[in-house]
């Protein structure tokens, strides 16, 4: 249920610059206890009204947290879950996690390449905690043994592992097969989708430019098997869905997903 160097050589030509600086598996298996609770309606998912988004030091070992530091963390009502965020540094991938966390949320870096951030989610009074890794571009700059520690640490035990690339540069597209072969290493049941960052930009782009990349953009998700979103944080587009939507793949919650295929429009493909 819940990250492509490309294959062979790079062409010259196809990372564009950017405007600013800056198989079918087993799915994840989820407390049967807690699927009792989630029995109503997808749209009744909401945000925890009363629970501050925080971030803090978050350690999982065989599928279950050693340490909360909230002092509702042991409720029986609440369930713990973990989501890798991979890519490419200066892609969005922290305006990415802000947009959705808030900005309030304070991050902590666990190590150079890792910063972990919180969401609550509330489903009909049962509550979803979701502790999101941020895997820094770095990992592939620092030495092998720092490289592999990182990744391993932010994809053991996830749920799902969203792999960004940003759509005005064609380059970091090409680095999604090589996260997402690293990431498989250490977790083959996790939930993949592909997430293109930056579309308020993308959208500035020629239509026949934004259909070649597109068009590569759906090859690569399919070679993956991934759900593939377009997305803005800036505008705050299709960021929350992407969130719904592997909500609602792992709990098997009655929400549908709708393709989204039009060109100048924000991608949507599965």
């Amino acid at each position: 249920m819940f990250i492509i160097r490309a294959f062979g050589t790079q062409r010259q030509g196809w990372c564009f610059p950017a405007k600013r600086d800056r198989t079918a598996r087993a799915p994840h298996r989820v407390p049967y206890w807690f699927m009792l609770k989630i029995i109503c309606p997808y749209h009744q998912i909401q945000d925890s009204g009363n629970t501050t988004t925080v971030s803090r030091r978050f350690t999982m070992t065989s599928g279950e947290c050693d340490h909360f530091n909230n002092k509702d963390a042991s409720s029986d009502d609440l369930v713990a879950l973990k989501i890798s965020l991979l890519g490419d540094n200066h892609i969005g991938k922290t305006s990415f996690l802000e947009k959705y966390v808030g900005k309030d949320g304070k991050q902590e870096k666990v190590t150079e390449v890792m910063t972990p951030v919180d969401k609550v989610l509330t489903v009909k009074g049962a509550r979803i905690f979701y502790s999101i890794w941020e895997v820094g571009g770095d990992a592939f700059s620092l030495d092998d043994g720092d490289c592999t520690k990182g990744i391993r640490e932010a994809c053991k035990d996830s749920v799902a592992m969203l792999f960004m690339f940003d759509l005005t540069s064609r380059c970091t597209l090409n680095s999604v097969i090589n996260w997402y072969q690293q990431a498989r290493k250490y977790n083959q049941t996790a939930i993949p989708v592909m997430v293109g960052s930056k579309f308020d930009d993308f959208i500035e782009y020629p239509i026949d430019m934004q259909w070649t990349i597109s068009s590569e953009a759906r090859a690569y998700a399919k070679a993956i098997n991934a759900t593939l979103f377009f997305s803005s944080a800036s505008y705050n587009i299709n960021v929350n869905k992407i969130f719904k939507f592997v909500t609602a793949k792992l709990f098997n919650l009655p929400w549908t997903l709708e393709r989204n295929l039009k060109i100048g429009e924000p991608i949507i493909d599965f």
